[in-house]
């Protein structure tokens, strides 16, 4: 074309411009502008063909990010080989072009669009809003205009023509490229170009393209804060659920002392509402209340709603927390005058009945407002005054509740009768709790466990032995699971009987039928020591110790400490004060006068804690859970580090890591996570207290607050090292395949698989979003399951066993190693990031 080689533009004749109106009018029938859309406008210059042309072609293209180009993607074609020309004014006719649909800030369609966010969650919720209560809108959630120019409006062809390219090359690649690409084009490009194409990717919802370019924007010289830019893309990411790249750019606003608007508090809510991430709902909660706090919104009916439904949304015990919560948000809708649900009421009920201390006299005041409103006092509410009344013994209104609930179609459900039997044992009257549980039988098909775990509780406490065995026998036969509480009441009902013979028995029992346990564990060593059978006690702890599903905690150490100390075996009960130091465990008063007068015989003063070091094998625990996913927070002068460790809830294989890295690293725990003794009191998320030891560890595997893969990584993959991995961070799919996850740069990964292969273990990798997924398939899996089983705690064995050696079947690793992306516990495990 004769324009590419001449340093101005001329206009064409007629017969080129006729001809070029005919190519385009061929090209524009062919793509996604309508022939008739350039048939009905008016004869333009040349150059406002040309540029029409340019952005069809970016347009047309869209959509086909793997063709591959002659030319090379990091410089556009350009008609001038030395400097851009001079710059000139072009009278173009002010028409409504796609360019300036393109630079609006909403589109019509997108403006009567109806965003539905309604929360999708694993469990069923305790209380069902109306379909109406819970679909979120933003029709009315106001966002500032976002003044973006039309490429009509720039003066320089050669401009446009780039931006044009940039916005068709760019949707097409990945994170580096696009920013070797936009690298290239520095010299010449400014905020109010990148501001065009970030607006572009939006408009044809390449989203996370946008995002990418305003992020490469941010670190450009020129740069400078647009709100009303920062406020729509921040409202896209947050549509797409990606609440991480939302939260990015919310905090940026913040720190840049303006207010986000309505509309991203709004979709940042719901985006964490919407993720199934452990943390998130306690995020919405943060940002709901900034929401009203700092920003001085009213939020609609609908988000009140859904964040109230995502807080009851939990068992009793996880949602008690969110108490306040929940009456900070009935609260505002009490002052916002907006009308409030049925299940309102019930759900904070039921959040006041879970709750250690019950307010009574704040139930008793949203009853009598249910009544005011004319509201009935449904299911879920009466079970809610039950379960108070099982609290304090409350016969009298527990009879009335209860005479209500018979009133109530559909029958009563099994905690009903559980919460009775609790009322009658609360004021001392087992035997009308057992009359209860047989009236369940005979008017319920089935029995619940909770009945059975209820009943020989109040039967054991009352000390009624034959009633409790018989029952104990009862509820072992009906193969109802699980049977460990039962077994701990049991035991505990011996041992304050002296029944020690007995306690032996069950203790047997309970091993056959159940997993090892601490509890139980505890009792029968403390059984032990009463007895004076100190060799066998010994034996007992010795496995208690060895066996990390189990481990020992401050209670068991004190009892074997006290045996020792009453038997005169002083040498073994200054091991155990040394353990006990170096894990930092308080000591009785009774065992520490005796052990003032033991240790001066032996030393010249009493031995004071010993100072922080971690042994071997915490390393080696540590590497490997530093692969699998344990972050590590510093200080500013980093300085100081404080590991964080954050297990699942919904994963069986990490409820029973937690116990055994909770005592593995008691020593290091911040106060606020020491005082937990039994295995249920184990919190999913616990740290360490900031120390200067662990920068060593931050150096390698945290240097600059993000997740790397140290270059001497292949001398710590030790066998204890991947088994950890494997516990804390990696999944078995069903064909027995495991995956390892992890966190890096592909070169870091390549150094990983390289490490593994030179130990004999194949491999293969996948990559899902910024995470990846050392697979080991087929046979390989079950090599790398016998490098790293004795390492495997003997709880985890079997849940996490590899595949036999004769799955060798190449189509059926491929099979198995992609269909295993497809699992909740693996979504959930790069969901966390965003990806």
């Amino acid at each position: 074309m004769p324009m590419s080689r001449a340093p101005e533009l001329a206009p064409l004749s007629t017969s080129t411009l006729t001809s070029s109106c005919t190519f385009l009018s061929t090209l524009c029938f062919s793509n996604s502008y309508t022939y008739s859309t350039f048939v009905s406008l008016p004869m333009r210059s040349s150059l406002s063909i040309f540029r029409s042309l340019s952005l069809s072609l970016s347009l047309s293209h869209h959509g086909h990010p793997h063709r591959r180009f002659i030319r090379s993607i990091f410089n556009p074609p350009c008609p001038y080989s030395s400097n851009p020309p001079q710059r000139f004014a072009l009278p173009v006719a002010c028409h409504c072009t796609s360019v300036e649909q393109l630079s609006r800030e909403t589109s019509t369609s997108e403006t009567e669009q109806n965003w539905d966010f309604s929360i999708d969650s694993e469990s069923e919720a305790a209380f069902e809003f109306d379909q109406n209560v819970g679909s979120l809108d933003l029709k009315h959630s106001g966002a500032p205009a976002l003044d973006v120019k039309e490429l009509g409006e720039l003066p320089e062809q050669w401009r446009r023509s780039r931006l044009a390219w940039l916005c068709k090359e760019l949707p097409g690649h990945k994170g580096g490229t696009l920013d070797r690409i936009l690298s290239a084009q520095r010299k010449w490009i400014t905020q109010e170009d990148a501001t065009y194409v970030v607006v572009h990717c939006t408009r044809i919802r390449e989203n996370e393209a946008g995002f990418k370019v305003y992020k490469w924007m941010m670190q450009q010289h020129w740069y400078r804060f647009d709100f009303a830019l920062a406020t729509k893309l921040a409202d896209y990411m947050g549509k797409e659920r990606k609440f991480s790249k939302c939260r990015e750019i919310f905090n940026y606003i913040i720190n840049q002392g303006r207010v986000p608007s309505e509309s991203t508090f709004h979709v940042l809510i719901v985006a964490y509402l919407s993720a199934p991430v452990q943390g998130c709902l306690e995020e919405a909660c943060s940002i709901y209340n900034r929401m009203i706090q700092l920003g001085g919104y009213q939020p609609r009916l609908s988000l009140h709603n859904s964040l109230f439904r995502a807080l009851v949304s939990k068992s009793g015990s996880s949602s008690k927390h969110y108490l306040k919560q929940a009456e900070y948000i009935f609260h505002n809708l009490v002052t916002s005058g907006l009308d409030i649900h049925k299940d309102i009421y019930g759900g904070l009920i039921w959040l006041h009945s879970y709750q250690d201390t019950v307010d009574k006299e704040r139930i008793l005041s949203l009853r009598e407002e249910m009544q005011d409103v004319g509201i009935e006092e449904g299911i879920e509410v009466l079970l809610s005054i039950l379960r108070v009344c099982s609290k304090d013994g409350d016969v009298k209104e527990a009879e009335r509740t209860w005479c209500k609930l018979l009133r109530i179609d559909g029958g009563i459900k099994p905690v009903a009768f559980v919460y009775k039997m609790e009322v009658y044992a609360k004021v001392g009257d087992p035997m009308k709790s057992l009359e209860i549980f047989r009236e369940m039988q005979e008017q319920l098909t089935s029995t619940s466990v909770a009945a059975y775990h209820e009943i020989i509780e109040v039967l054991c406490k009352a000390q009624e032995v034959e009633l409790a065995e018989s029952l104990m026998i009862e509820f072992i036969k009906s193969n109802l699971k699980p049977l460990t509480p039962s077994y701990i009441h049991m035991m505990n009902m011996y041992f304050n009987l002296s029944l020690h013979d007995k306690l032996e028995l069950a203790f047997s029992q309970c091993l056959e039928k159940c997993r090892p346990n601490l509890t139980i564990y505890s009792i029968y060593l403390n059984s032990l020591v009463k007895i004076g059978d100190l060799d066998k006690a010994e034996e007992i702890f010795h496995q208690m110790r060895s066996n990390g599903a189990i481990g020992v905690n401050s209670r068991s150490c004190n009892t074997i400490l006290g045996g020792y100390l009453s038997s005169g075996d002083h040498a073994k009960a200054e091991k155990i004060y040394d353990l006990m130091c170096q894990k930092r465990y308080d000591i009785d008063s009774p065992s520490m006068e005796k052990l003032d007068y033991v240790l001066s015989l032996s030393r010249k003063q009493v031995k004071k804690p010993i100072s922080l070091k971690l042994s071997i094998e915490q390393r080696e625990i540590l590497v490997g859970l530093l692969l699998g996913g344990l972050q590590i927070s510093s200080d500013e002068e980093r300085k100081n580090h404080m590991l964080r460790f954050n297990f699942s809830e919904n994963s069986s294989t990490h409820s029973a890591l937690k116990r055994h890295i909770h005592d593995q690293y008691h020593e290091w725990l911040h106060p606020s996570y020491k005082a937990g003794e039994g295995a249920d009191d184990i919190p999913s998320r616990f740290c360490t207290i900031s120390h200067s030891y662990f920068g060593f560890y931050a150096d390698q595997f945290w240097p600059k607050g993000r997740p790397v893969i140290p270059k001497l990584i292949h001398r710590w993959l030790s066998p204890r090292a991947l088994a950890y991995w494997y516990m804390y961070g990696g999944y078995r799919t069903s064909s027995g395949d495991i995956l390892l996850k992890l966190k890096g740069t592909p070169k870091g990964v390549e150094m990983v698989v390289k490490a593994l292969k030179a130990k004999s273990l194949d491999c293969r990798v996948k990559k899902k979003g910024r995470i990846f997924w050392i697979g080991f398939l087929g046979s390989n899996s079950s090599w790398f399951w016998k490098v790293i089983e004795p390492y495997v705690l003997d709880d985890m064995k079997d849940s996490l066993k590899a595949a036999s050696e004769n799955s060798t079947s190449m189509e059926t690793e491929d099979m198995n190693y992609d269909s295993g992306f497809e699992s909740d516990e693996m979504a959930s495990n790069y969901e966390e990031d965003d990806s």
